[in-house]
């Protein structure tokens, strides 16, 4: 028998799309910091003080991943923390709404990944609302899965998942 996945085209790049238009893959700044908090707004519905990115970014600089276009403004981002010797959580993950299904994601997501292989890192953790069926099926695609359910885990009262994968 033959599967139907079998039968679709991948991109030479492997199983994720990656970006047509170049964009650099860059550490924070603190000159992001407004498009950043433009994108997590829309994007996540949350709010953190500014400050809050400026100490994240300190502690592991490597985790904080930006995606900005030719003349530097942001276009995505991931910051990571390492919250353990060997584990890495993911803790806020956006691309503006007009780049998303670009492969601007697939490439911050495969890049952040690398960096916890090339740390020694052996898992990583997110967090993701139930109703974001597309950034769960995209989470999935990076062979991440459910292992939680956290009731009442954002701010307006939704529940979460939590997600993990190995590394290997």
């Amino acid at each position: 028998m033959r599967c139907i996945a079998d039968t679709t085209a991948r991109p030479s790049s492997g199983p994720f799309p990656f970006p047509s238009v170049q964009y650099e893959l860059r550490g924070f700044r603190t000159t992001d910091l407004n498009a950043i908090v433009a994108i997590v707004s829309e994007a996540l519905h949350e709010y953190y003080e500014s400050s809050l990115y400026h100490s994240l970014s300190q502690q592991w600089s490597q985790g904080f991943l930006v995606a900005a276009e030719a003349m530097g403004q942001p276009v995505g981002f991931l910051l990571g923390v390492i919250q353990s010797d060997h584990e890495a959580r993911v803790l806020m993950f956006a691309v503006d709404r007009q780049r998303r299904e670009q492969g601007v994601g697939s490439m911050l997501m495969s890049a952040f990944l690398d960096r916890c292989r090339d740390r020694g890192l052996r898992r990583v953790t997110l967090e993701v609302r139930v109703s974001n069926a597309n950034a769960i099926r995209f989470y999935t695609r990076f062979r991440f899965s459910v292992v939680d359910l956290l009731r009442g885990y954002y701010s307006d009262g939704e529940n979460g998942y939590q997600m993990a994968r190995d590394i290997t």
